[in-house]
């Protein structure tokens, strides 16, 4: 048997959406083991006042197996 158990992770990129969840992933895994996979639960942009995307954010639920 086994559990697991879901976090919430917020990351943020200027380049993209896909850098924003890669960077999010890779620093929790720093110190998370067993990741196992992740929803993108929200994605946000912070725009300039012409529109401009200046930077990608994301909210992400990350699901790993607990040891």
């Amino acid at each position: 048997m086994s559990v697991a158990k879901i976090i919430e992770v917020n990351s943020s990129s200027k380049t993209s959406m896909e850098d924003a969840v890669k960077s999010g992933l890779k620093k929790c895994a720093e110190s998370v083991k067993n990741i196992k996979g992740a929803w993108v639960n929200e994605i946000k942009v912070v725009t300039d006042d012409a529109g401009n995307v200046q930077e990608w954010r994301t909210n992400l639920r990350v699901t790993f197996i607990v040891e």
